[in-house]
């Protein structure tokens, strides 16, 4: 496995005055959680129905890099290239249930486990990926 030189500074790094775009560390962090949260869409047992709902991992990887630089407070990377999100909307086709949710916040959770986020900036993710994850809820 590579060292990953951020990952024991970032939760120390998060506070009131910087974004949690630069404190998980721009592109290169945004891109990295979006990579350990799909590699545990892709390999872990009780992602198996959220991980069906997905034909290509590698355009979904893209797009929630996008989507996660804008949301953290980074390049609007997403909007740029297809407007506003309208998640709800996008994911309409998809069949989102409390199960499926769960599912998507536990490889997000162990997936900043990995990336080592912690403190301040770990807290205000999981509330803010919760909401996001609860909100998406369709059925």
């Amino acid at each position: 496995m590579s060292e990953r030189p951020t990952d024991v500074a970032v939760g120390s790094q998060f506070d009131a005055d910087q974004t949690p775009y630069k404190a998980i560390g721009g592109e290169t962090g945004v891109q990295a959680l979006v990579d350990a949260f799909y590699d545990q869409m892709d390999t872990s047992e009780d992602a198996r129905v959220i991980r069906a709902m997905h034909d290509d991992l590698s355009r979904s990887r893209e797009k929630l890099f996008w989507f996660l630089c804008g949301w953290l407070g980074g390049p609007q990377h997403y909007v740029e290239r297809f407007g506003h999100p309208r998640l709800r909307m996008r994911h309409a086709p998809f069949a989102i249930d409390q199960s499926a949710r769960d599912a998507w916040m536990g490889c997000m959770h162990r997936a900043m486990d990995e990336r080592s986020i912690e403190g301040p900036l770990r807290a205000f993710l999981d509330a803010r990926f919760e909401h996001l994850a609860t909100f998406m809820i369709n059925r």
